[in-house]
């Protein structure tokens, strides 16, 4: 269900509570690994509900850094692609300036695939343990950066699509400073 919807010159940034894989879309993104195997998590559940092409295409791409993303094939999902997108694990290091280059990269990606819509969920605040309210604070700022600094951007919807209650809280106090 959609939770908010704030236009930014012109265009939706919207936040989205529910299954990221029941979007219909142009792309879902999902929260990888930079080995691209897609086991566990949403990435797990991406490729069990998308079929293994989303696995196959990903080994063909190999290894992806730390803030980097690459497109797939969605396979029987709804959405035409998932851009898999590899967020920092926290510990790491440079964390923030890592999760800022992983959505710049995902949303430039989108658009020089020339995508309308693009649905995101929390990168890096499952499995890779990345602080929730401070990824919530990176995610929409820098999308909403994204979408005033690149008019020229096909994409008219960027979204958030969240599936925990307690996330959800922090991206809505996120938007709620649009």
């Amino acid at each position: 269900m959609i939770v908010v919807e704030k236009m930014v010159k012109g265009k939706i940034l919207r936040l989205f509570f529910g299954d990221i894989t029941e979007r219909d879309l142009d792309a879902i993104v999902n929260p990888a690994n930079s080995e691209l195997q897609h086991g566990g998590g949403v990435a797990g559940i991406i490729v069990k509900k998308g079929g293994y092409i989303i696995q196959s295409e990903s080994d063909k791409i190999g290894y992806l850094p730390v803030g980097q993303s690459a497109i797939t094939s969605a396979g029987a999902l709804k959405a035409k692609f998932v851009i898999h997108t590899v967020g920092p694990i926290y510990g790491e290091g440079d964390e923030d300036n890592k999760l800022k280059e992983a959505i710049f990269n995902t949303l430039k990606l989108a658009c020089e695939k020339g995508l309308r819509s693009i649905s995101i969920p929390a990168i890096s605040a499952g499995i890779f343990g990345f602080p929730k309210d401070r990824c919530a604070e990176i995610l929409v700022n820098e999308a909403k950066s994204f979408i005033e600094t690149n008019p020229e951007c096909s994409l008219q919807i960027v979204e958030f699509c969240i599936y925990n209650e307690d996330v959800l809280s922090f991206f809505k106090k996120e938007f709620g400073k649009i």
